[in-house]
């Protein structure tokens, strides 16, 4: 995959489009978890969020790697 995405001439970094989709993966799995009451066992909430934000954007960088091979 190249580093940009061409939208009608406009280039959009895809790291960008990466991020949009992490965002969306962290904001259901928090309303989730919101839901289950896990956010008592945690510590530090703001902490606990950007460490599951880091992993969804991980994973998803992981997974266009795989299929782009």
């Amino acid at each position: 995959m190249s580093g940009e995405i061409n939208l009608y001439g406009v280039f959009i970094p895809s790291l960008l489009v990466w991020m949009l989709v992490a965002l969306v993966i962290l904001l259901s799995v928090r309303s989730l978890l919101t839901r289950m009451h896990f956010y008592r066992l945690v510590w530090h909430r703001s902490l606990f969020n950007l460490s599951l934000y880091l992993i969804a954007l991980g994973g998803v960088v992981y997974l266009t790697h795989l299929q782009s091979l």
